[in-house]
């Protein structure tokens, strides 16, 4: 159930763009996401079609900020998010070099109701 957005600037290889991918796939079913419910569209930008606050919150980002929104069912307690946000930043460090600050999670909760993955129907609504 959860689409996955990453944007991040142009000039990262292909073989970088899917790691983060599996990463953040990863990630997901560390917390509950189902198996082989991977749902994403990664895009490069632009500089200029790239545009971030460097300093933000006191956190200093450079040129290679991954913004990363993922769209899922609503339920998830404060716990499961926090978990997430950890297992994605520290894969995302371990295997890519990213530094934390250069990664930017955003989480959108909806309804059940509100996906249908073909045919015509809301799959999971009841």
């Amino acid at each position: 159930m959860p689409l996955v957005r990453i944007d991040l600037r142009k000039g990262k290889d292909a073989a970088f763009r899917q790691e983060i991918g599996r990463i953040v796939y990863d990630a997901l079913i560390s917390v509950g996401v189902p198996e082989k419910d991977r749902f994403q569209l990664i895009s490069e930008h632009e500089a200029d079609g790239f545009l971030f606050d460097a300093d933000y919150l006191g956190i200093h980002r450079t040129n290679d900020l991954v913004i990363i929104q993922i769209t899922w069912n609503e339920g998830r307690t404060s716990a499961q998010k926090q978990a997430l946000y950890k297992a994605i930043a520290d894969g995302l460090r371990t295997a890519l070099g990213l530094r934390r600050e250069d990664i930017f999670i955003n989480l959108v909760e909806v309804k059940k109701e509100n996906w249908s993955f073909g045919n015509g129907i809301a799959q999971y609504a009841s």
